[in-house]
């Protein structure tokens, strides 16, 4: 795999769609991404977060494996607001 160019979230397969430089293509399911990382309410949360609002840098941080990092920094872009 070389350079990754796009990224989209497929609501219908609960995947995320990648398409790289070289032409090939990977689909991330991200139910395995849930359950592997997703332990609190507020990792879901931020993981459906970045599903909609970022879905290349979800890709990045899956394939990178630093998935687990960035929920250990606390973010909270998915949380509702009071």
């Amino acid at each position: 795999m070389t350079k990754l160019l796009s990224c989209r979230y497929n609501m219908d397969t609960n995947r995320v769609e990648a398409r790289f430089a070289d032409g090939s293509t990977v689909a991330i399911d991200c139910i395995a991404v849930e359950d592997e990382y997703g332990n609190t309410p507020a990792q879901r949360a931020e993981l459906d977060w970045l599903l909609w609002n970022k879905p290349l840098e979800y890709a990045q941080m899956v394939l990178r494996g630093e998935m687990e990092h960035y929920l250990s920094l606390g973010c909270d872009h998915g949380r509702l607001e009071d």
